[in-house]
């Protein structure tokens, strides 16, 4: 372990999920995955930038933006981090932004789900206990990355066993509530369908709503089990450097990260969530959804929302 006489930063011990990026193999897999990514920011904000022009409001194709981009940075610092094995800054912002970038889609599988609900189950799911509950669980989401990245920092500035250890705490907690955040979509499915049929269900979008449920499903399966690998890879017993585990190695790194991230885009992306999911703008209570639908397809104005707060609004 190399130390730094004016106080860290210290390279850790212990190994590491995907352990020391090398030229080979990292740089050429790392390329791949950035290309990858680079096509679907495109995709992306194509079809954001066209929607704006059609006045078909839909920024959670800006969120699947800027998840590609906050990828493409971290490809782009594990390439560095390859060509400089030694610079454990560089090594801190890599994995930074390997447990950061992934939270935009909990996010929006969670506003995808909560639309479900909110069609199926209007009385439920624009019940203002809820709503503040929505942003107390964004909230949580936002406190637990920046949980994760102090915690983080402060065990590579520290050689005190006790400080270490506290820092362990706080992210293996921060990383158990962000696995069971990643599970809320499906309770609320659950909710949507297990109850008697309401006669105040509303419809939203194209597609039939069993499209729909399987798109939100499908898309939550796929982040709990990157959630899963990592909640799990960081209960287990800390491995040295000399003897890392299983899930140590490159191959699940990748596969458990950047694959099924590629999966979970290929499934938003193609399947057109900006038709299927869409809401009118202004939706903010019970009836909306059909009121101001068949408003705008009568051709009459609704109040308009500003970007700003469209989001803030759907949820």
């Amino acid at each position: 372990m190399l130390l730094d006489k004016r106080g860290g930063p210290y390279a850790s011990p212990y190994a590491g999920v995907g352990g020391l990026p090398s030229v080979i193999p990292d740089v050429p897999i790392c390329a791949v995955f950035l290309a990858l990514y680079i096509g679907f920011a495109a995709t992306n904000m194509t079809i954001l930038q066209i929607n704006r022009r059609r006045n078909h409001k839909f920024l959670i194709s800006g969120m699947l933006f800027g998840f590609c981009m906050a990828r493409i940075t971290t490809l782009v610092l594990r390439i560095a981090w390859a060509n400089r094995q030694r610079n454990v800054r560089l090594a801190i912002a890599a994995n930074v932004f390997v447990n950061a970038g992934i939270l935009l889609v909990y996010i929006i599988n969670l506003l995808l789900a909560q639309r479900i609900l909110r069609a199926k189950r209007p009385r439920i799911g624009w019940n203002p206990a809820l709503r503040v509950a929505y942003k107390i669980l964004y909230a949580l989401i936002a406190g637990a990355l920046i949980m994760v990245i102090t915690a983080m920092v402060v065990s590579i500035y520290t050689l005190d066993k006790h400080t270490q250890s506290q820092c362990r705490d706080v992210q293996l907690a921060a990383i158990t509530l962000l696995l069971v955040i990643t599970c809320l979509p499906i309770p609320h499915i659950l909710v949507a369908f297990l109850f008697p049929r309401s006669d105040q269900e509303e419809s939203f979008g194209k597609g039939s709503m069993a499209s729909k449920v399987i798109i939100v499903a499908l898309s939550s399966a796929l982040c709990i089990f990157i959630a899963g690998f990592k909640t799990g890879a960081l209960w287990s017993t800390p491995r040295p450097v000399t003897n890392p585990a299983w899930f140590d190695a490159k191959a699940p790194f990748y596969v458990f990260n950047f694959v099924l991230e590629i999966l979970i885009l290929c499934l938003l992306t193609f399947s057109r969530i900006d038709k299927r999911f869409h809401i009118p703008n202004g939706s903010t209570q019970p009836g909306d959804y059909t009121r101001l639908g068949l408003q705008l397809d009568k051709g009459v104005e609704t109040d308009q929302v500003p970007d700003s707060v469209e989001m803030k609004n759907n949820a």
